[in-house]
Order: structure tokens, then sequence, then C-alpha cells
């Protein structure tokens, strides 16, 4: 909690880029088997073609783009890794209601 207040989805700049993913906007995740919406976090220290979010809080649904194995002896959650697309959205992450006031006016809908 101490290095994130919210679970954000951590992207190389050159993806960000791409895909037309700025600091803090939201994206949303999907894999096969699931989607969320978290804010993106631009960070040169992930690989191209690699994203990296923490799991810490249950609001922001990172569980859910992965399976739901876990260790047998323990329960803890098998490492997470999957495959995913990451594309802006208009939709706020959980529990953010700042950003759910600002959607309207990112889509146009709303004159500024």
């Amino acid at each position: 909690m101490a290095w994130h207040g919210e679970d954000v989805l951590e992207i190389h700049p050159h993806d960000a880029e791409e895909r037309g993913i700025i600091e803090g906007a939201a994206v949303a995740i999907t894999s096969r088997v699931g989607q969320t919406v978290l804010r993106a976090r631009i960070a040169d220290r992930m690989p191209q073609g690699v994203v990296y979010t923490t799991f810490h809080y249950p609001a922001s649904g990172a569980n859910i783009v992965t399976t739901d194995n876990s260790d047998w002896a323990t329960n803890c959650p098998e490492y997470k890794v999957t495959a995913v697309q990451v594309m802006p959205t208009s939709q706020a992450p959980a529990g953010d209601e700042s950003l759910q006031e600002q959607a309207p006016l990112q889509l146009g809908l709303v004159p500024r």
C-alpha cells in the first residue's frame, strides 16, 4: 500500500504510444478469461510487449483476467502470467468516481 494506492497497469512507453494510452488514463485489460479496467502507469522498467500490475486491491478486479489456480497446500494464488490485450477506455476503474465523472467529457458527450 505504501507503493501503490491502487492497482495500476504498468506499460512500456512504446506500447502505450502505439495504443494511444497516456499516463493515468483508464485502460481495459482483456484476457481469454475476463476483463477489468485499471489506470495506466507508463514505465520503461517493463520490456516492450509486457505489462505488470499488482493484485492487492480486490475492487480492481486484477485477478479476473487470470486463472483461479492456487497452491494446494497454502491456497496462495499461482504466479499470474497470462496473455492480455490492453486498450484505452472511457470506463472508470472500480471505485474511481472522479474518472467516472470525466468519462462523458472524454467521449465528447458533454461540452467543456
